[in-house]
Parts: structure tokens; C-alpha cells; sequence
């Protein structure tokens, strides 16, 4: 059971329930294999077939997964190059020009983020797995050793909506530092009061194994297996209203 201080809608709520795996000694690809015939196997399991309709959508959860880097699934939907951006301000200005609102601050992977919530999260209704996550946006997984902007980190999503998400361990004490010390500069500058996670640092110091990990959100796939347009539908405790 996880409690988070966020808002409420139909696919979120502050109090939910996921699953947490790792696995040692594999990394991301295997997550996404793993993920895949958990998923497969449960609903067939729950529905005895493969093939649901979800709030009139019909979506098939057999075979294989579509998998796209996160720059590919941009392009796709919205045209724009990430591999094209020559540095964080011809991405600013790539956006801008194609009329989107950006932070003066923002990097090309924090551009690629924007675009992928903007353009392609509400069109993935088959399951998906979309990989390559920019490292601003990954704080815990491992950099790809081919290009260290990006990471061994993937989400999947099913029906326009994230149902999890998985990576490569970070297990580099030194570039698990140099991360929390940036993210603590940023909120420091937003006036909250933030400090480096010592005790993780210290904890892979010690040493961490090459490792994938994953989480997903369980209330999510019984909406999904149950047809269930409102997490609050399958909550066992859901918040009531007042009676007034």
C-alpha cells in the first residue's frame, strides 16, 4: 500500500496498492519480457481470453507488445526530431516555433518529456512500451552506455494511461550523487527544503548488483480486466462524502 499527497481523478488516488519486483543480475529489456507475460498470463487467468474491451475501447493484451524509444513514439505523433536538436536551446526553439510553452530552463530531455505527455500518452490504447527515458527525468536508472543522456528505463502503457514503470538499477554511487545534488539544487530554488539521500548513497557504496526492477500500479489492471471507468470502483476502502 502506497500513500502519496496528490490529487484525485478517474485513474488516480492518494492511498493505492502496487507490486515491486527486481531481479538481479538483468536490466530493462528483461523487465519488459517479464512485465509482458505477467500481464498476459493474469488476464487470461481473470477474463479467460486476451481480448478485452475497456470502456468501448477493444484492446488485445496477447502477442507481442509494441515497444518504441520515447524519441521515435514524438516523432511519430508529433513530427519533431529529438535526435535533430543540436542543444537544450535549439530544442526550446523547436518547440516554441511549433507553438508549445517551455521552461527558459528546460534541457532537449526535458523538451522530449513535454512533447511525450503532450502528443503521444492519450493514443497509446494498445500496450506499449515506450523506452529510452531522458535522464532528467530518471533519477534512479541506469544511464545507456551508447548515449549517457538517455537511460535504461521504460513505461508501459495501455488505454492512453501509464500502468508501470520499470529500468536498469542505477548502481554508480559517484552519478547516483551527481543526480540527487542536482535535483536538490532545483528544489532548493523553488524554496523547498531538500537534501541528499546519504543513506542510499552510502547503501551503494557498499554495492548493488546489476538489477531491473519494476512497479505497477495493481488497482489500475483491475480497471482495466473489470472495465471499470473510476479507480474508486475497485478501491477496497475509497474515500467517502459526507452524508451532508
Amino acid at each position: 500500500r502506497i500513500f502519496r499527497n496528490e490529487g484525485m481523478d478517474t485513474r488516480h488516488n492518494p492511498e493505492f496498492t502496487s507490486v515491486e519486483m527486481y531481479q538481479a543480475y538483468t536490466a530493462y529489456l528483461a523487465m519488459m519480457d517479464l512485465i509482458e507475460e505477467l500481464f498476459q498470463y493474469v488476464t487470461l487467468a481473470a477474463c479467460g481470453t486476451t481480448s478485452l474491451t475497456y470502456q468501448g475501447q477493444a484492446v488485445e493484451m496477447g502477442g507481442r507488445w509494441a515497444r518504441m524509444t520515447m524519441a521515435e513514439a514524438v516523432k511519430a505523433h508529433s513530427g519533431l526530431d529529438y535526435d535533430s536538436w543540436t542543444s537544450d536551446e535549439d530544442a526550446r526553439a523547436k518547440l516554441q516555433a511549433a507553438g508549445y510553452e517551455v521552461d527558459k530552463n528546460f534541457t532537449r530531455g526535458e523538451c522530449l518529456n513535454l512533447l511525450f505527455e503532450a502528443t503521444v500518452e492519450d493514443h497509446l490504447i494498445q500496450p506499449t512500451f515506450i523506452y529510452d527515458y531522458p535522464i532528467e527525468v530518471s533519477p534512479l536508472a541506469k544511464r545507456k552506455a551508447d548515449n549517457p543522456l538517455l537511460t535504461e528505463r521504460f513505461e508501459f502503457f495501455i488505454v492512453g494511461s501509464e500502468f508501470g514503470n520499470a529500468f536498469s538499477e542505477l548502481n554508480d554511487p559517484f552519478d547516483q550523487r551527481e543526480r540527487f545534488e542536482r535535483q536538490v539544487a532545483l528544489k532548493r530554488a523553488q524554496g523547498a527544503n531538500a537534501t541528499v539521500d546519504e543513506d542510499f548513497v552510502l547503501a551503494l557504496e557498499y554495492g548493488l548488483p546489476p538489477t531491473g526492477g519494476l512497479g505497477f500500479g495493481l488497482d489500475r489492471l483491475v480497471m482495466l480486466l473489470t472495465d471499470s471507468p473510476s479507480i474508486r470502483d475497485v478501491l477496497l476502502f475509497p474515500t467517502m462524502k459526507p452524508k451532508e
